[in-house]
């Protein structure tokens, strides 16, 4: 017997031993090696998962933290989903031993920074996708292990600035997904490490201006997205990128293109400008490859002025689209039938073309670096972590933009702490026993976007302290010592998008505590001991889409608050002693909300018309372990990606029937079962069917038995005299 015959047998003899390995509460595919533990309670990651298991699918658990050494014991894994698993960090070697893996799904968790280890082992990875958490930042050389990725999606988190070489590694990297960031500083080396990139997507960020130097140097890219920033002006010779095709800068907000903009870029065939603020174009020197371009949406005048562009399309045959806003004789004309006697001058004239602000020259590394500490010229990069200093070191190379000051016993932050550090973007100060923050302490660090605080002993906060930090927009304060929200502190933060606070001992929000941060977009605030929120309290953070609650001590949904949040798409109030759910608590924010967090709060009644107002934008929906007996009718839920009722103890009865008809309908796992009646109880909501327990349900007009309704709880009562037996190549766990 040869030794592939050997392995065949070790895989049937796994195979057959799986069922006992199976863990709660998971279905395990021994003939697939696929395993599935889907919106389930587990809060680590189980360790009888079969040793051959191939694919795992862990959506919609609670993991909060992949250890190190996490799978360790599945080293055959070729996929991973931890979708909407509340993963709020990877630690250092997460992955390791996965060296097999090609597909790796972290979508819908709350991670906020990549560690430079956190995806170490995965050398075979093909697809990383962590869309929608929050990360704020990527520590070089993060990606350095991950040689084989094709495909890089990190749309939707909170990603501000992109240092130089952040990428550096991804050497078969073809399509980098930025969309939906808050992007708005680029370094000028930050795609320089990605040579077989073909696909960038920077749509829906903050950039001002096209990233001319960051974007050249990618030689091998076809497609580029660059829409929805408030990009006004794009200038001579903006965009030299060789192989460039198509040039997405739709909805932005351009009011001119200059003549040579695009002459750096000969390859280009698809331009689209459309729902800008054009009134009208030069013709465009270098771009003679141009097949189409799209206008749709500027207001053009279709004058004289106008007419040098129309006439080159018209010559190389390219196709135009959009209309005429003005003059009124041509309004609501397409540009493709226009004739140019037609576009006749005016005395309109377009705006002047706005002027490019000169280059700030890059401040020289002119210091060393201080004594005990490391700095890297390639990254920028400066660290003193964990080195028992007691005062803050100076000194550092001037370019620093990234300064690592960890677990060292400052206990207080000078005034002009960090002087001559003009570049600085990223401050780390966690674990540091800081007490206090002086007036001026932050001052000069006039391109610092992150500030980590995190595990101090602040307690109050001066507004002073933040002079001279304008760009800040990331501020970590969790694990410190507040009471109440630093009221004040942020006038000073114009650009503020993120604000941690969460385990403090904050009691409650009242008016004027946020008052200045009108950009704030991400309000974290879990596991304080909130017991009131003003209704004006939130009045300031009118951009707001994030609010976290859970962990504190509100009795009832703050509807009041949330008035004046048009933006909010998520709400967490898990973990809140509320017990009661009045009718159209949600109703300020019904319009925008997609993500609602109920879970864990020992609720025991919901109004039925609580949820009035939302409907098909609710995405995920949390409503596990609590203590009510039915929900409210959730049909116009359309748009649900994830819903989680376990742990609720329902009566199934008639007056359930709606939702086991709904979620019969759902192509979900929902993990519902059925509290009461006894003969229900601990089956499964999708397969009861008890309904018949109410009074004269089951019964013809005449009062006699329905026969279908007969049958089928014939059918129930076999299956609980035989138990539910798995398909065939299947276990199930029994917890």
């Amino acid at each position: 017997m040869g030794p592939s015959w050997g392995l065949l047998l070790l895989a049937a003899a796994l195979g057959v031993t799986a069922a006992a390995r199976c863990p709660a509460p998971c279905v395990c595919d021994n003939l697939r090696a696929h395993v599935l533990c889907l919106n389930g309670s587990l809060t680590a990651i189980p360790d009888t998962i079969p040793e051959l298991t191939r694919k795992l699918d862990l959506r919609g658990n609670s993991f909060m933290v992949i250890p190190a050494g996490a799978f360790l014991a599945t080293p055959y894994l070729t996929h991973l989903d931890l979708q909407h698993c509340k993963v709020e960090r990877l630690e250092e070697g997460a992955f390791r031993g996965l060296g097999r893996l090609v597909y790796l799904n972290l979508a819908s968790n709350g991670i906020a920074l990549l560690y430079q280890e956190s995806l170490d082992g995965l050398f075979s990875l093909q697809q990383l996708i962590l869309e929608g958490n929050r990360i704020e930042e990527i520590q070089p050389g993060a990606f350095g292990h991950l040689a084989s990725l094709t495909v890089l999606d990190l749309r939707a988190n909170a990603l501000v600035y992109l240092p130089d070489m952040i990428f550096q590694g991804l050497q078969v990297l073809r399509w980098l997904r930025l969309s939906h960031n808050a992007l708005h500083v680029l370094g000028t080396e930050a795609f320089a490490a990605l040579p077989a990139l073909r696909r960038l997507s920077l749509d829906h960020n903050e950039l001002q201006a096209l990233p001319g130097e960051a974007l050249a140097q990618l030689d091998g890219a076809t497609r580029l997205d660059l829409g929805h920033n408030p990009i006004t002006y794009v200038a001579e010779e903006a965009l030299a990128m060789a192989s460039l095709r198509h040039l997405f800068l739709d909805h932005a907000s351009l009011q001119d293109v200059a003549p040579d903009a695009f002459a750096r870029s000969p390859q280009l065939r698809i331009l689209d400008l459309r729902e800008n603020q054009l009134q009208g174009l030069p013709p465009l020197a270098g771009a003679g490859g141009l097949v189409r371009v799209s206008l749709d949406g500027n207001p053009l005048l279709c004058s004289c002025l106008l007419r040098p562009f129309h006439t080159g399309l018209a010559r190389a045959r390219v196709q135009a689209e959009g209309a005429c806003a003005a003059p009124p004789a041509l309004r609501g004309r397409s540009l493709n039938s226009l004739k140019s006697p037609e576009m006749r001058c005016s005395r309109l004239r377009l705006p002047p073309s706005p002027t490019t602000p000169p280059e700030q020259p890059s401040s020289a590394s002119s210091r060393q670096c201080p004594r005990g500490c490391v700095c890297s010229p390639d990254f920028h990069h400066g660290s003193c972590e964990n080195r028992d200093l007691r005062e803050i070191p100076r000194d550092f190379p001037e370019d620093t933009r990234l300064l690592d000051l960890r677990r060292n016993p400052f206990r207080t932050v000078p005034p002009d702490a960090f002087s001559g550090l003009k570049e600085l973007v990223s401050l780390h100060l966690q674990r540091c026993s800081i007490r206090e923050l002086q007036p001026g302490a932050l001052r000069g660090l006039e391109s610092l976007v992150y500030l980590y605080l995190t595990n101090n002993h602040l307690s109050t906060l001066a507004a002073a302290a933040f002079e001279g930090a304008p760009q800040l927009a990331y501020l970590d304060l969790d694990h410190n010592a507040f009471t109440r929200v630093p009221a004040g502190t942020f006038r000073l933060l114009p650009n503020l998008i993120s604000l941690h606070l969460q385990h403090n001992t904050i009691g409650e929000l009242v008016e004027g505590d946020l008052a200045g941060a009108s950009g704030l977009r991400w309000l974290y605030l879990a596991g304080n001991a909130i017991r009131r929120i003003a209704p004006a309290a939130l009045a300031p953070t009118k951009m707001l889409e994030k609010l976290q609650l859970e962990g504190n001590h509100l009795s009832e949904v703050p509807t009041a608050a949330l008035r004046g949040l048009p933006a909010l798409s998520e709400l967490k109030l898990s973990r809140n002693p509320i017990k009661h759910m009045g009718d159209g608590v949600f109703l300020p924010v019904a319009s925008s909300l997609q993500h609602l967090y109920l879970d864990n709060m020992g609720l025991e009644q919901i109004s039925p018309h609580a949820f009035t107002g939302l409907g098909p934008k609710i995405r995920s929906l949390y409503l596990e372990s609590n203590k009510m007996s039915n929900i409210p009718d959730m049909s116009n839920f359309t748009g649900l990606e994830i819903l989680n009722l376990q742990d609720v103890p329902f009566h199934c009865d008639c007056h359930l029937l709606p939702l086991h008809t709904w979620i019969n309908k759902l192509n979900l796992c929902v993990g519902a079962t059925c509290g009461s009646p006894a003969e229900a109880q601990g089956l499964k909501v999708k397969l009861s069917t008890t309904f018949q327990t109410c009074p004269g349900w089951g019964q013809g007009e005449a009062g006699e038995t329905n026969p279908n309704k007969t049958k089928a709880a014939s059918k129930l009562s076999k299956k609980k005299r035989l138990g539910k037996s798995p398909a065939k190549g299947f276990s199930k766990s029994r917890a």
